[in-house]
């Protein structure tokens, strides 16, 4: 009953006070973009960061921790929201993301900082989840789409600014303020919540699952440090990898078989008998993995081979995110008006399909003009499933479940962003070596090692036939990188003709007239249809 009021609310609010579903939104976009942004500003600041507290053997945890910490908590905070309340659980999270940026930004030593960011990585976990069950919550699924430009744009304008805003704050006020900015953002999200957003709290007589998120945060964390150490700071086949393998595997199938015992259980395995929200679960995971993994190599690939400049590598990506973000608008505008959107996942697995083959083809004599072109086709694919996977798998649910949905894709997103930075990493960095040690035999060993660090102008410092062999190796290393994203990338092809096209619910007498499914309640026009397999 508390599902069928607390969306009847958010309906309500939604068609009677526009003016604050707005502002609601507008809250809910700068909480989102907190999120985003944080890693991006971070990542131009580490430099700085490392010169003032040293420990520069620690450095990949100051990510490393915040990472682990999102993904382990995300579906945590879906099942809390589900189980007491979007509104109490969302501004939770926002506090404690705020308490770790300032902690972040007092930091003393590397330490201190690694743990802090693990507080923030915590609150950070149920940011992006409440962002979109709240969104889930106010806005009828047929609606939904004219929002995915919004989405979309934060997403895009916190890759494109983030690494200019870092440099920036950096530059003129301190690393410290790369963490305290979020505070005074947070608290203007907090306020507008506070005042504007109205969900009647939910009150569960049944008990949090602990056992369930135990095992799902061991399984979690043992996936990601193996993504993340994997080939870098342990062999693939040494036996601590060995160890978190089997912790990972032996901790998810527990988790699975307590799922089926649990009162209350953190993940519903019964959602994933719908077989929409399964194959959007495939599809985010393969958008995560191919997104990151692209963001991560193309700008090192035009700075170390077209000589562009550090500085503006998140622009280096406008091509893209550009056309992500004209794509995504579309792609809802056309969702909301017709309620029909099997057409975008096929599309864009295509899209993205064809663009990543057409990265893995350059070389070192392609023009930053036929790049931007290449990245423009796969931002148009990514435009066509950013939002659209949100959406289906929202759609595929009952209200009641809106929360472990939101958090499930969320979670799946991320774990493929893992998988695709360790993978495709792993890929870049032994074709690199193969490359340098052809080319370049024992001289180029130092550029090898390097290679993070080399910008323009330190690439041009070294010997010619050094620097051409560098240039070689990293455009071999990101042919190979983005031949494998085209490979995993067909999996989203292959997955979207399988997609089956259940009808948007909209506002209006035509959803109000439309028969009630599982706990949704069709006089609010906001219960998804749950799709028969």
């Amino acid at each position: 009953m508390a599902e069928k009021t607390e969306a009847a609310t958010g309906g309500a609010g939604a068609g009677k006070q526009p003016r604050s579903v707005r502002v609601v939104l507008l809250a809910l976009m700068i909480a989102m973009m907190l999120a985003m942004l944080d890693n991006m500003i971070i990542g131009t600041a580490m430099p700085t960061i490392v010169g003032e507290l040293g420990g520069l053997e620690h450095l990949s945890w100051v990510v490393t921790a915040y990472t682990l910490a999102t993904a382990a908590s995300t579906p945590l905070w879906g099942k809390l929201g589900d189980m007491y309340g979007r509104k109490g659980v969302f501004m939770t999270s926002i506090v404690i993301f705020l308490a770790g940026s300032a902690l972040s930004g007092m930091a003393q030593d590397m330490g201190q900082l690694i743990g802090f960011r693990a507080v923030q990585g915590l609150g950070a976990g149920g940011l992006m989840v409440g962002v979109m069950a709240i969104i889930g919550d106010l806005i009828p699924p047929r609606e939904r789409g004219k929002y995915q430009g919004m989405i979309a744009g934060v997403m895009a304008l916190s890759m494109i600014g983030g690494p200019l805003v870092g440099g920036t704050i950096t530059d003129h006020w301190g690393w410290r303020w790369s963490f305290y900015i979020n505070i005074p953002l947070g608290v203007i999200a907090l306020i507008a919540i506070s005042a504007v957003l109205h969900l009647p709290k939910k009150r569960s007589e049944a008990r949090i699952d602990y056992l369930g998120a135990a095992l799902l945060t061991i399984g979690i964390t043992a996936i990601v440090l193996v993504t993340t150490w994997g080939g870098t700071e342990y062999a693939w086949t040494s036996a601590r990898i060995m160890e978190l393998i089997g912790i990972g595997v032996a901790a998810l199938v527990g988790f699975v078989f307590w799922q089926t015992r649990a009162a209350e259980p953190i993940l519903p395995l019964h959602i994933f008998r719908s077989r929409n929200f399964t194959l959007m679960s495939v599809i985010g995971f393969i958008v995560g993995f191919v997104m990151f993994g692209a963001t991560l190599f193309l700008p090192l690939y035009q700075q170390s081979v077209q000589g562009a400049s550090a500085t503006n590598s998140g622009l280096l990506l406008l091509p893209m995110l550009g056309a992500m973000l004209v794509t995504s608008m579309v792609a809802g505008r056309v969702t909301t008006s017709t309620g029909r959107y099997k057409i975008f996942p096929v599309a864009g697995g295509a899209l993205m399909t064809v663009g990543l083959y057409l990265l893995s083809t350059m070389d070192t004599d392609t023009t930053r003009f036929t790049s931007g072109l290449y990245m423009a086709v796969v931002g148009l694919g990514m435009g066509c499933l950013m939002q659209i996977t949100m959406l289906v798998a929202q759609n595929s649910v009952e209200m009641k479940d809106m929360g472990v949905a939101s958090s499930s894709t969320t979670l799946f997103r991320t774990l493929g962003s893992s998988f695709g930075v360790a993978i495709m990493g792993a890929l870049f960095n032994n074709r690199v070596q193969d490359v340098m040690a052809e080319r370049a035999a024992g001289s180029g060993a130092k550029a090898t090692e390097q290679s993070a660090t080399l910008t323009a102008d330190a690439l041009n410092a070294l010997p010619t036939a050094i620097r051409d062999a560098y240039q070689h190796a990293v455009s071999a290393g990101t042919h190979t990188a983005f031949l494998l994203g085209s490979a995993v990338a067909v999996l989203a092809l292959v997955a979207s003709f399988f997609v089956k096209e259940v009808p948007l619910k909209g506002a209006g007498p035509k959803a109000a007239d439309a028969p009630a499914d599982g706990d949704g309640d069709p006089a609010t026009a906001k219960a998804p249809v749950t799709e028969a397999v």
